[in-house]
């Protein structure tokens, strides 16, 4: 082989190599998630820190951006590793009244996910499922037969326990949990805490135990005042018990997707996660006029958006998004 000619090959065969490198999905990177000593891990047992955005319920006017090729977009322009489907249960229209439509929707996003090939929460988006008990197992029995040991899913089985004890979402959990281990024998599940995904500490002292893989949400609003250093103080205790941690929502603004959108208190809450590697999902994909919502009114509803359809959290979220998660 003449000199130039291997030189080409040699030029090409490199090339070949970067691009294959740099087309690895987060799901070729990481595989199947588990949790080992109190972590979230991957297939090598290091934890992947993965970002990402969540959609709003899928009710009202955020329903329209559950279709692939919104998932497709911020896969591909906001470079998310992870996407939540937040299934609305029980307001009008939700999975209480409409099951196949809302279960539609959720399996619409989830397909597009894995073909994408990002992670995916199932999230069941309801403040009160210890009163939907047998709903829930059906639902997430469908989506565990359908879905069984496929690596992008994970099931989110209780999105925000409102005030109420840790024994009731502990013993909610455990029935969903042995539901979907009929099926899905190893697949990652994100179990809820009382107070809107806050009280980790009190999941952290009582934790959930006979099963394996099991991971807890924690949420919180970057400029509410009332979830800074006290509440960081909970999600700390948390670590140091070994209760593994999964950010599945948090929002720029405050707790009712609404007010003020602090740049510093939001700097100090992802410098949080950073420290801590902790996954994260930011709530969220709709054009409602609120300072957590990442469109302004009236953004198109298959994706492309342009800068200027960007609210700031949007513009914020997809900065951080496409530096982080380089």
């Amino acid at each position: 082989m003449k000199k130039a000619t291997c030189i080409v090959l040699i030029s090409f065969l490199f090339t070949t190599a970067l691009f294959a490198q740099s087309a690895q999905t987060p799901v070729m990177i990481n595989g199947a998630l588990r949790v080992v000593d109190g972590k979230i891990v991957n297939k090598n047992g290091a934890a992947p820190q993965l970002r990402g955005i969540s959609f709003s319920w899928s009710l009202w006017q955020g329903r329209k951006y559950y279709n692939p090729a919104v998932v497709n977009w911020l896969a591909s322009d906001f470079k998310i590793a992870i996407i939540r489907a937040s299934m609305g249960v029980q307001p009008d229209h939700g999975y209480l009244q409409e099951p196949a439509l809302q279960t539609q929707l959720i399996v619409n996003v989830v397909d597009q996910a894995i073909k994408d090939g990002i992670y995916v929460l199932i999230d069941w988006h309801d403040h009160h499922s210890d009163q939907h008990l047998p709903e829930s197992k059906a639902f997430f029995t469908q989506m565990a037969k359908k879905y069984t040991g496929v690596p992008n899913v994970i099931y989110e089985i209780w999105n925000e326990p409102a005030a109420i004890g840790w024994d009731t979402v502990k013993n909610y959990a455990t029935e969903i949990i042995t539901e979907i281990r009929k099926y899905d024998a190893d697949n990652l599940i994100v179990v809820g805490s009382p107070h809107w995904d806050q009280n980790v500490d009190v999941a952290a002292a009582d934790p959930i135990t006979g099963f394996k893989n099991i991971a807890y949400s924690f949420h919180f609003y970057a400029s509410d005042r009332n979830h800074q250093e006290k509440l960081r103080a909970k999600a700390d205790f948390a670590i140091k018990k070994g209760l593994p941690l999964i950010v599945t929502e948090w929002g720029v603004g405050e707790a009712n997707g609404n007010g003020k959108f602090l740049q510093e208190e939001n700097k100090t809450w992802l410098q949080w996660l950073e420290d801590n590697k902790l996954s994260w999902v930011n709530w969220n994909i709709t054009d409602k006029n609120e300072t957590t919502a990442l469109l302004l009114p009236g953004a198109a509803n298959n994706g492309g958006w342009t800068d200027e359809q960007l609210s700031p959290a949007g513009l914020y979220i997809r900065e951080k998004l496409k530096t982080l998660n380089k």
